[in-house]
């Protein structure tokens, strides 16, 4: 992951970037367990995503995505409706694995834009957020994240 603008020295960034990081390895299972026919296996790595996409995605969309889009509206909007779509086709493995065949195929595309849109925050929006977030835009996004935590273990962990 991108590591060139000093971004992540910033903790918000650093904590988004760990959960990319958790998200990608996961991603590497899904596509592991389609090769072997576990649709199972699947479902289960998808509802593990999704525990790791909600706290993130709610501190990239109340507190992120908000200081950046009086610049940047068409990129925000774009990546809010992403994060829909992923939450979608996630999402249908919360009761179990789905009887819908077309599922995990439907689940890998979903998982390669899911890969696609974390390049696109990595290299995009977090080093326009570190050059265009203020203090207090920052504090707010501290915030946020105290009130929805992480599935992180504290760093150095």
């Amino acid at each position: 992951m991108c590591e060139y603008c000093g971004c992540q020295a910033v903790t918000a960034i650093d904590d988004l970037t760990r959960e990319h990081d958790v998200v990608v390895n996961l991603i590497g299972e899904v596509r592991a367990a389609r090769a072997a026919t576990d649709t199972a296996r699947m479902a289960e790595l998808a509802c593990r995503i999704t525990a790791v996409l909600e706290p993130h995605t709610q501190v990239e969309e109340q507190g992120l995505f908000p200081a950046l889009a009086a610049d940047f509206p068409d990129h925000v909007t774009a990546l809010r409706a992403e994060h829909r779509h992923i939450e979608a086709v996630l999402g249908e493995a919360v009761h179990g694995t789905p009887i819908d065949p077309t599922w995990p195929g439907r689940l890998v595309a979903t998982l390669e834009l899911l890969r696609e849109h974390i390049l696109k925050e990595q290299n995009g929006v977090f080093p326009a957020a570190l050059a265009n977030l203020d203090p207090d835009d920052w504090d707010a996004i501290d915030t946020i994240r105290a009130k929805v935590g992480t599935l992180l273990p504290a760093p150095g962990r």
